[in-house]
């Protein structure tokens, strides 16, 4: 499939980063923040980023469904197009916005390609920290060139996780040590589990362009991912909620543990 190459759309994140994304860091003027609903912050940054980034994956692969959460927040209905289609990108131009609008570096530019319902691509650009993570079906994954892999929990300790949900926040799963709050933003807490800062995450939430870049960075690394219920995840993946671990036999045992949890939240 012609179009662009895995290096031209890093390079794409990088200057699109360093064109709209960079220069507000810590520089948003009030009317430069929005509220799509009560608490769910949008940015100047956020909207003009996924723009520059869409047309350029339009240009290259015209007949490509672009979900991008910008998009999907103003038309809906793009969310039945993207799970329909053969060929798709999702855009999540600045993962992390509230970190972003309160001055923290933990945000992120991240992009996946989706073909016939797998996640074969995947890029995550963290801006402040100048880091490029790239992952490709069946070749691994990448930190600034750097193959990355998970280690696996070894068997004399259990495995410390982390969540982004609030409510689960300091609750200790039956044997397992209490969770901390997460970095808040997928583009940063993916990197760090397949770092080793942490052993797992408990995901309320499955959105496509949250999660599908993140999710193939950690199985090329590694790890794996299921959902509370034990079923498998993918891009097309509507059920709520994730279990994301560095190795299969801690994420099965964290995942029966999250089941009962999320069915009393």
């Amino acid at each position: 499939m012609s179009g662009l190459s895995t290096d031209a759309v890093a390079d794409l994140l990088r200057e699109v980063a360093a064109e709209v994304i960079t220069p507000r860091f810590r520089s948003l003027s009030a009317g430069e923040v929005m509220e799509k609903n009560p608490g769910d912050l949008v940015t100047v940054a956020d909207r003009e980023a996924e723009v520059l980034i869409s047309d350029r994956l339009r240009a290259a692969y015209p007949d490509a469904v672009v979900l991008g959460e910008e998009a999907f927040a103003a038309d809906h209905r793009l969310m039945d197009r993207y799970l329909a289609a053969e060929h798709a990108f999702t855009v999540d131009p600045v993962d992390g916005t509230k970190n972003f609008v309160h001055g923290s570096p933990d945000h992120a530019v991240m992009v996946a390609e989706v073909l016939g319902g797998d996640t074969v691509r995947a890029w995550i650009h963290q801006p402040e920290y100048d880091v490029t993570w790239v992952a490709e079906r069946g070749a691994g994954t990448y930190r600034d060139g750097r193959r990355m892999t998970t280690t696996p929990v070894a068997e004399d300790r259990e495995p410390v996780g982390v969540t982004s949900m609030w409510s689960l926040r300091g609750h200790a799963f039956n044997g397992l040590p209490a969770m901390t709050l997460s970095w808040v933003c997928c583009g940063v807490d993916y990197p760090k589990l397949i770092e080793g800062a942490t052993d797992y995450i408990v995901y309320s939430r499955s959105n496509p362009w949250d999660h599908a870049p993140g999710t193939l960075m950690v199985a090329e690394a590694g790890g794996h991912v299921v959902h509370p219920d034990g079923s498998p995840y993918g891009p097309r993946s509507t059920r709520p909620g994730l279990v994301v671990a560095v190795d299969a036999f801690t994420c099965g045992a964290v995942q029966r543990r999250a089941a009962d949890a999320f069915s009393r939240v």
